[in-house]
């Protein structure tokens, strides 16, 4: 198990539930202060029963304002963060893009795009001042490929890669790493989710498209959040002290993504 050298100031948007938590008990066991937000009043509430001691505040990341307030009330507790991992993302609707209703687009934007932005934003000046600033972005192996009845899914996490590409340029003066975690399909409530939409839209079984998504793999499976965990904290330990400006797949390689088994 990866260790950090010392205690950090972590930062998780979207932590109280799937992979987001699961990165939460990773950096907990290693005495980290966290600060989470989450917009589930329902996961906030088992988050807190589980883990009484660690700062939670609700969130919608797709209003600055929402954003800003979380920032507020961390800098009123420390004075600076060394690492913010961004979670926060919806899959999105599940069709053609001539069917997809432009609110369903912007909402997929607002939470994947935009609501990373505003918490960037609002953290990089308090990362600044950390000796060991660390950025990662939760993006995906659709970040590689074009993903059929997935577009503004696909589109904003392109978006996520180009976004932390451009940070790792502008902040690696200050020797501040970004980077961002590409997971193929992770085991959980969520993949089931979009296993079940892309079922009813495509008129088949849940588990033929499960094995679309799995032919799709190289090495023929999906991973568990506990992988992305440890990733994240091997970018943030001394072993990830020179990696920065990377898109870094953790999906089995992914060989492409297709409808058709």
């Amino acid at each position: 198990m990866i260790k950090l050298e010392k205690p950090l100031n972590v930062v998780i948007i979207a932590g109280a539930s799937g992979i987001g938590r699961t990165i939460v008990e990773a950096y907990r066991q290693q005495q980290c202060r966290l600060f989470v937000c989450d917009i589930s009043k329902e996961f906030i509430q088992e988050f807190k029963a589980e883990f009484p001691g660690v700062f939670i505040q609700r969130t919608d990341v797709a209003y600055y304002e929402a954003v800003q307030l979380f920032f507020e009330a961390i800098k009123q507790q420390v004075d600076h963060i060394d690492v913010l991992i961004n979670c926060a993302g919806i899959a999105g609707p599940t069709a053609l893009l001539e069917e997809v209703h432009p609110t369903e687009w912007d909402r997929t934007i607002d939470i994947n795009v935009n609501g990373m932005f505003y918490c960037l934003k609002e953290a990089i000046p308090w990362i600044k001042k950390s000796t060991s600033g660390s950025i990662i972005n939760l993006a995906s192996s659709a970040s590689y490929y074009g993903f059929p009845y997935r577009s503004p899914y696909c589109t904003a996490k392109w978006a996520t890669i180009g976004m932390t590409k451009t940070l790792a340029m502008e902040l690696g003066p200050q020797g501040i790493r970004v980077n961002a975690i590409c997971p193929g399909s992770v085991n959980g409530d969520r993949i089931n989710r979009v296993l079940q939409a892309d079922a009813v839209e495509q008129g088949r079984s849940v588990a033929d498209i499960k094995a679309l998504y799995v032919k799709q793999v190289s090495m023929r499976t999906f991973v568990d959040p506990e992988d992305v965990a440890d990733l994240a904290l091997f970018l943030t330990s001394r072993h990830g002290r020179f990696i920065s400006g990377q898109a870094i797949g953790l999906d089995g390689h992914t060989e492409g993504l297709s409808t058709n088994l």
